[in-house]
């Protein structure tokens, strides 16, 4: 089920199995427990070469990728990474938790995930153009609006998007919305690029609410943030609009810090640079609204943020998976952070879970505490956003702004709801005064959710 050389796959399962073992749930209704080997093995995988041309004339060779794991509540939806780092193991853990990611939005939508080990950074235009056409050329077959419906992902954005959805319609003969992220002019959906930085901002709202019994919001609070690409942004741009502080923002080079505040015209001017591949060291060295005295950043080379941030509230790991260590969530625990929500997926290792985890059931009064929230809840508002894309897709429509954010905004407070009541209802632990857990709530409703339409068409009796 699990083979020894996929570390990020097993971690994943691993972490799934101890929180459904820890709660109630087999106990309550032990023929559960039969789905596990079931539901962790993928439907298919489909692996292929991608052959394309170079500027200079010389031919490339990238492998391609595309698991689909779990069609019970939908076709298969997830995004395509292109990165260096893409492997078979990476690629299963992302479908994993996209199982239950989608489980855990409402919406109808299976779990899948793919890519390929190609690195657009540095690449031309017109190479990204024939990578993408000979990638569409392998996986069109194996995708349809009915059948499996990818999105971008780290490496793609709307420009990988776009040709990849060429590609495919010239191929197929048909215009159908068969990939989710596309321009706005050609059945994109609005807030898409916002929606994953600002879902999980609605979501840690409800849990600061939850947690103070609405005596508190985000207005005032410190919030550290990791990453600097779309989620980060995005999260960082509602986290100010909303009153809080934002100290850090992060990319592969280092981290930057301001404990005044970054500025959203400091995030606007990111936005702009990382369209060019640009560092966080070489923008705030060149981009004038980092060059006054009072609006310079610290910038730390090679760091992640969480041990330099000094007293926060909030923590939002928004860059990529294991970005949160135990020796840094003990930091973030000494520097008075109350809640941790991961932007990015898996972005704690376990160590760091199982610290955060500890000083939430030692608490004896209500928000006295640490709360986490894993990825598969607190990040799944692109994923959502997604699904709305297929649904304007299919009734020919699109929606405005305003009505988006808002039903984004009612998919997150309902993942919240769901995972804090599944918490309450399944919970094992005797610390009544403790709030619930999260990423056991998260765990079990969308595994309950899974389990029980598999059930439904045959797939376990």
């Amino acid at each position: 089920m699990v083979q020894p050389e996929e570390p990020e796959f097993q971690q994943a399962y691993n972490e799934l199995l101890s929180t459904l073992k820890e709660s109630t749930l087999f106990a309550k209704h032990p023929e559960y427990e039969k789905v596990i080997p079931v539901v962790s093995i993928p439907e298919r995988i489909i692996q292929f070469r991608v052959t394309w041309e170079d500027d200079s004339g010389a031919m490339q060779v990238n492998r391609g990728y595309r698991v689909q794991f779990n069609s019970a509540l939908g076709p298969y939806k997830g995004g395509l990474r292109l990165h260096p780092s893409v492997n078979l193991s990476i690629l299963k853990f992302l479908g994993y938790e996209q199982i239950f990611k989608n489980a855990l939005t409402g919406l109808p939508m299976g779990g899948g995930k793919g890519g390929s080990d190609f690195n657009p950074k540095g690449k031309s235009d017109n190479e990204i153009r024939r990578f993408c056409v000979a990638f569409m050329r392998q996986l069109a077959r194996y995708i349809g609006q009915f059948t499996d419906v990818p999105a971008g992902d780290i490496g793609t954005g709307g420009r990988e998007i776009g040709f990849m959805f060429g590609a495919y319609k010239q191929m197929q003969n048909q215009w159908e919305g068969v990939l989710t992220g596309k321009g706005l002019s050609w059945g994109g959906s609005l807030i898409r690029p916002e929606a994953t930085g600002y879902g999980l901002v609605y979501y840690v709202e409800k849990m600061i609410e939850k947690a103070t019994n609405g005596k508190e919001t985000f207005a005032g609070k410190r919030v550290a943030i990791s990453g600097s690409g779309n989620v980060a942004q995005y999260a960082a741009l509602k986290a100010i609009e909303l009153g809080s502080t934002v100290v850090s923002l992060s990319d592969s080079t280092g981290t930057i810090i301001n404990q005044k505040g970054i500025s959203p015209e400091q995030i606007y001017a990111i936005q702009a640079a990382k369209l060019q591949f640009k560092s966080l060291k070489e923008i705030i060295a060149t981009d004038k609204s980092f060059t006054t005295q009072s609006t310079k950043c610290e910038y730390l080379p090679g760091e992640r943020p969480w041990v330099h941030v000094g007293a926060v509230d909030v923590a939002l790991p928004s860059a990529t998976q294991n970005e949160v260590s135990g020796e840094e969530a003990k930091a973030l625990v000494a520097a008075g952070c109350k809640f941790i929500a991961e932007g990015s997926n898996m972005g704690s290792t376990q160590e760091a879970i199982d610290v955060f985890e500890a000083e939430r059931k030692s608490a004896s009064a209500l928000g006295a505490s640490i709360w986490y929230a894993p990825g598969k809840a607190a990040n799944c508002g692109g994923v959502a956003v997604s699904g709305l894309e297929m649904a304007q897709n299919s009734q020919r429509e699109s929606w405005t702004a305003e009505e988006v954010d808002q039903k984004l905004k009612d998919i997150m407070v309902n993942c919240f709801e769901n995972c804090y009541e599944t918490s309450v209802a399944y919970s094992a632990e005797t610390n009544k005064g403790s709030l619930p857990s999260l990423v056991m709530g998260a765990n079990v409703a969308g595994f309950i959710k899974v389990a029980d339409a598999m059930k439904d068409q045959g797939d376990w009796w």
